[in-house]
């Protein structure tokens, strides 16, 4: 007997293998080969879809009727194509800031959008609320094993395609999920040894604030143009993950995100959002060779792999507006 679509979608995973590629534009600037794993070409156009596609076929399994999710945009995409893929109804909080391309582009994979709150905590708690309906499941963003679990995939793959260990791995972090995802797959394929560069955008830094205060911090607000790194806190596991790993928490300004953004479009012809930028900007703003000047990285960096988280909340007149706000046009 064939399985239904709804069964089928329970077993195989919803992300796909993305590219990893070598930038001749990235590598000439670090002066080490950098390769790009490319995760702006996932199906809903970011990593979310590796934590959030495990997580929500792990709870479709144990019956759940109803997802609900609050997300300032990858991660609601990533849940709404979920259910849609399961054959389940979706509810998507956001804060009353989402853009209107956000919202409609959720509707487009059929889910119903709440807005709720000025910031994402606040739409968050009402998910909450509705998550304690009968057979309804709130979708965290980040924090949560089986997304983490569902993150480690993407080092699996860089296995398969290296063979050896890169020498760095730069990453941005917003709520910490990839970061604690990446660590457990580097532990998981027997490369802990490798040094992950998190970056993050001041105004959005609660990743770097909790490592230098050595406990979780919340910041009073996100000032950053990088929303989608707007957790006021981290994920407590990704905090753990700095006793596991050896990670540099690094902090970039958002000037040096946006111009990465420009760069990199010009460079490699793809737009990201400013989240994805803080990790580019390790590259183009100088700070990997500061680091490896600092000698940070250990002796000889072989190659980095820059993880292009991707995004959804840009466009060409988004990145104007962003470099005419920050000064930059």
């Amino acid at each position: 007997m064939e399985s239904s679509p709804a069964e089928r979608a329970k077993s195989e995973p919803f992300h796909t293998v993305t590219p990893l590629l070598e930038s001749w534009a990235l590598s000439q600037v670090a002066g080490v080969p950098v390769f790009l794993k490319c995760e702006n070409v996932q199906p809903t156009g970011s990593f979310k879809i590796r934590g959030i596609g495990h997580f929500c076929q792990e709870v479709a399994k144990k019956g759940c009727r109803h997802l609900v999710c609050s997300s300032g945009g990858n991660a609601g995409i990533s849940a709404a194509y979920c259910a849609r893929k399961l054959g389940i109804p979706a509810t998507i909080v956001l804060p009353e800031s989402t853009s209107p391309q956000v919202v409609r582009r959720l509707q487009g994979e059929g889910a119903e959008v709440q807005l709720a709150g000025k910031v994402w905590d606040e739409a968050n708690l009402r998910a909450q609320e509705l998550a304690k309906r009968d057979g309804w499941v709130n979708v965290p963003p980040f924090d949560h094993p089986l997304i983490w679990e569902g993150h480690t995939s993407l080092v699996r793959e860089l296995k398969v395609a290296l063979g050896t260990p890169p020498g760095a791995l730069v990453l941005a972090v917003g709520g910490g999920g990839l970061l604690a995802g990446v660590s457990a797959g580097l532990v998981e394929v027997g490369w802990q040894h490798v040094p992950i560069v998190a970056v993050e955008t001041r105004g959005a830094h609660s990743f770097n604030a909790a490592v230098e205060a050595g406990r979780l911090v919340t910041l009073p607000s996100i000032t950053s143009v990088a929303k989608c790194l707007g957790a006021k806190t981290v994920a407590a596991r990704a905090l753990a993950c700095t006793r596991e790993s050896k990670i540099l928490s690094e902090v970039v300004e958002d000037r040096e995100a946006v111009d990465a953004m420009q760069r990199f479009l010009d460079d490699e012809r793809m737009l990201v959002e400013p989240a994805c930028g803080a990790a580019l900007a390790a590259v183009y703003s100088g700070l990997l060779g500061r680091l490896q000047a600092e000698g940070r990285l250990g002796p000889a960096l072989a190659s980095v792999v820059v993880v292009v988280c991707g995004g959804n909340s840009i466009d060409s007149r988004e990145l104007q507006a962003l470099r005419a706000q920050l000064g930059r046009s």
